[in-house]
């Protein structure tokens, strides 16, 4: 079966940090998107063999990651 799961990427001053929304777990960090890309897959095939191989449940992937606004200096109106 094939499952989708929802990556997130992270910029810091040394590369990028990968992580699975749906699977915490599995995080990576490599110099570059590409690189932190590869990585994530990797980890994400061997922790399903992994999983399977210790009988446990493998997560359901799908998440839905949405972005929203928030000012977090707000203009106070004095009245």
């Amino acid at each position: 079966m094939l499952q989708t799961y929802t990556a997130k990427y992270t910029c810091f001053d040394g590369g990028y940090m990968g992580q699975l929304i749906d699977w915490p777990e599995i995080v990576t960090e490599a110099a570059n998107l590409e690189e932190c890309r590869a990585m994530l897959r990797d980890a994400l095939h061997e922790m399903v063999v992994a999983y399977r191989e210790l009988g446990r449940e493998i997560p359901v992937g799908n998440a839905l990651l949405e972005q929203l606004p928030c000012e977090t200096n707000p203009t106070r109106n004095s009245h």
